[in-house]
């Protein structure tokens, strides 16, 4: 029998060759979008109810396994778009030759269903969990007489307990350590009790055990301690203290101080151990909390466990092969292979956000329900686990080299307000600056991890057209700024940050679609409500007012306005500069850029002395006399400073060679024709 329910392979292709081809004109257009001839005689014949289907490749290998409420649907919903918006579907589409489905009997059916059918194929296309089976368990082997506690990397169903995977092996020896110390379960194999050994072994003497193995201790007491250990694994370690605590008194009560004796030893260990599990003090009860981190194709997804009020352990899950996915798609995948099948799981489920699988999940879950908190002690403990999923996060790309610092807090919390696909470790922020309509130039500044990184500012001077138009400003700067990058094979941002409102936000776009760059994410910061606008979407995204991610946009926008701004006074200054001396006759560029360097402004040419301006190369006294009077400066009455010792008059010097606009004018008459 195949996945599919149906019979064997030789048949099923067999008969798949004798089914019509449909000659509709849908079927005609999904044809020649590439859908397979094996998909196309099926199609028709799928019923409209829940099921998972798997699509395959040439050789009969999954590619991907997916469910629906109904399954004709689905499937052809693959073939009745373009699917332009998913390089991974469009991918997945090219390799498809081959279709399988299997019929359940509701939506929560095929939910745990795909999930097993992922663990068994671990398809290429869908969302993965990095492989759990490394990971150690601890196994009480309930299903025994009289059980034992040991660690394993393989999950069975033989009706042990199993808990775990602990991602940190650290809590997991630690928390064999204390069942050592506190409870006298055997450590030998004997399958008691049709094997035992003759006499006990060392740990009876040391008295790590109570030789069950031999008589000394019946299967009643065992089991009950079993029960307790069972309790402790599970977190409930107020209920472990409250029962050691009746038997010391039992014990006691009948005179057995040396029992007494040894449960009130175990009972203050117990009560020391309890206090370093205690990492936060919440409102009473049971609950596991889902911290969720996203960075492009990779996710991290934490669930903290709080029993009786106390924060006792954290677990997480990385997740790959999500590009292209939206966050609750990953969510909701984590959840169905992950949590689904855990251990002791609590009455409460409090997720970050909602995804589209959440109410056929908690169908799956018998008893816990999936809350979303918006607010109070319960939403704090959900982005506590977020932090803690951030950083999980954060620790694995330092681990592969693919970061160089710690993305901050703001930067998940953008992602996440945003929706982005990849975190925005990197955003430009573009600026137009101008004067009344003059002088217009651009800037655009560099944060690296919500931090200004200055090496990559950029100014520009805009060159494409006259007077001032920031649409047409912005299209040219955002033109050339990537059109630098992609030529010097520079990295891309993962964001970029407009400063304007809508018509700013299209003009970066239709650059960008003609550079060929699809950026991760495209926004833009418009200053008088702070509204967020993203291509495509009509209403804006508006933040709260203390976010974090609004404060870093808003310092972003702030940097390139004041770096876009003094490069325009900068720019207005130098030709304000100019604008005087460019009315005297007779000065042309050379000796005007000599004024300038020597003197430094118009002001410092006025402050001057004639005979200061004399020594600058190319001038002379009558030359620098003349510059003053054009520049409305009073002069004294000309002296004998202006004669030579025989009483001529100083000579003028000769402008230098190469600059025909530093000759005096001529004034003299043509001469005459012919």
């Amino acid at each position: 029998m195949s996945p599919s329910g149906t019979q064997d392979d030789d048949r099923t292709g067999s008969s798949l060759e004798q089914l019509p081809v449909p000659e509709d004109e849908w079927t005609k257009a999904a044809l020649a979008r590439g859908m397979p001839l094996a998909v196309a005689r099926r199609l028709p014949h799928l019923p409209e109810s829940p099921g998972v289907y798997l699509w395959k490749d040439e050789q009969g290998g999954v590619l991907y396994v997916g469910k629906a409420k109904r399954l004709r649907s689905r499937v052809r919903s693959y073939w009745a778009q373009e699917h332009e918006a998913s390089p991974k579907t469009r991918g997945l589409l090219r390799k498809v030759r081959d279709l399988d489905t299997i019929v359940v009997p509701s939506e929560a059916h095929s939910l745990i269903l795909e999930a097993t059918l992922i663990k068994e194929y671990r398809p290429r296309f869908n969302i993965a969990l990095r492989d759990d089976k490394s990971y150690p368990y601890i196994k009480v082997t309930v299903q025994e007489p009289f059980p034992r506690v040991i660690v394993t990397r393989r999950v069975q169903d033989d009706g042990a307990r199993y808990f775990g995977p602990y991602t940190d092996v650290g809590s997991m020896r630690r928390a064999l350590n204390v069942v050592k110390r506190l409870f006298t379960v055997r450590s030998c194999h004997y399958a008691l009790p049709r094997e035992a050994p003759e006499r006990p072994c060392l740990d009876y003497f040391i008295k790590r055990c109570k030789a069950p193995c031999v008589g000394y201790q019946d299967s009643a007491e065992y089991r009950a301690m079993i029960d307790e250990v069972v309790w402790f694994l599970e977190g409930r370690t107020s209920d472990v203290v409250r029962h050691v605590r009746e038997r010391m008194l039992e014990a006691s009560e009948r005179l057995d101080f040396e029992r007494a004796g040894e449960l009130r030893d175990a009972l203050r260990h117990l009560e020391k151990m309890e206090e370093p599990t205690v990492v936060l003090e919440v409102e009473g009860g049971d609950r596991d909390v889902v911290g969720y981190a996203r960075d492009g194709e990779d996710a991290c997804v934490v669930i903290m466990r709080i029993r009786g009020g106390k924060l006792l352990a954290r677990d997480h899950r990385l997740l790959e092969q999500a590009e292209g996915e939206e966050d609750g798609a990953v969510l909701g995948a984590s959840l169905a292979q992950w949590y689904r099948t855990a251990d002791a799981r609590a009455a409460d489920l409090l997720v970050p956000f909602d995804f589209d699988d959440r109410e056929t999940l908690e169908a799956s879950l018998d008893g816990t329900r999936i809350r979303i908190p918006q607010r109070g002690p319960r939403r704090a403990l959900v982005d506590l686990a977020d932090k803690n999923a951030q950083h999980l996060l954060e620790e694995f790309k330092l681990a592969a080299l693919e970061a160089e610092e710690r993305a901050a807090d703001p930067v998940y919390e953008l992602q996440r307000e945003l929706g982005l696909a990849r975190l925005p470790r990197s955003l430009v922020c573009f600026d137009i600056s101008h004067a009344q309509g003059t002088d217009v130039v651009a800037s655009a500044v560099w944060f690296e991890n919500a931090r200004a990184k200055r090496s990559e500012y950029r100014k520009f001077k805009i060159q494409g057209f006259e007077g001032n138009d920031d649409f047409r400003s912005m299209h040219e700067v955002v033109t050339r700024f990537f059109r630098r990058r992609i030529d010097e094979a520079k990295p891309l941002p993962d964001l970029v940050v407009i400063d304007g409102g809508k018509g700013q936000l299209g003009a970066a776009r239709e650059a960008l679609d003609a550079l060929g760059v699809q950026p991760t994410g495209l926004i833009s910061l418009a200053k008088k409500d702070e509204e967020i606008f993203l291509p495509g979407r009509s209403d804006s995204v508006r933040l709260p007012r203390r976010s974090p991610a609004l404060r870093m946009l808003q310092q972003a926008r702030d940097e390139a306005h004041r770096f876009a701004v003094t490069f325009q006074r900068q720019k207005r200054a130098a030709r304000t500069l100019t604008s005087e001396l460019l009315r005297i006759p007779g000065i042309g560029p050379t000796r005007r850029r000599a004024l300038l360097h020597v003197f430094g402004s118009v002001q410092g040419v006025k402050d001057a002395a004639v005979e200061d301006i004399a020594r600058v190369p190319g001038f002379g006294l009558a030359s620098a006399r003349k510059v003053l009077q054009a520049l409305g400066v009073p002069l004294p009455v000309e002296g004998p400073s202006n004669l030579t010792a025989d009483g001529s008059a100083v000579p003028e010097p000769a402008p230098p060679a190469g600059d025909p606009d530093d000759a005096p004018p001529d004034f003299s008459p043509p001469p005459p024709r012919a």
